[in-house]
């Protein structure tokens, strides 16, 4: 069973708008309109994994300019 609620719901839109670049930057167009249960869970987990990989580098950053 998932878990994956949104801790602070006023990061949603800024997390899709993340989303959208990442699946951009990795050459997947108009992934907002794509059924994501058709694509392989490779590609879906890519574009989550990046999506990871950004919101950690940019903490770390935070923490690192305090």
């Amino acid at each position: 069973m998932a878990n994956n609620r949104i801790l602070v719901p006023e990061a949603k839109q800024a997390l899709e708008q993340l989303k959208l670049e990442i699946a951009s930057e990795l050459g997947i167009e108009n992934y907002n309109n794509i059924d994501k249960g058709d694509l392989p869970s490779r590609v879906n987990g890519y574009v989550g994994g990046h999506m990871v990989r950004k919101l950690v580098e940019d903490a770390q950053n935070q923490i690192a300019n305090k």
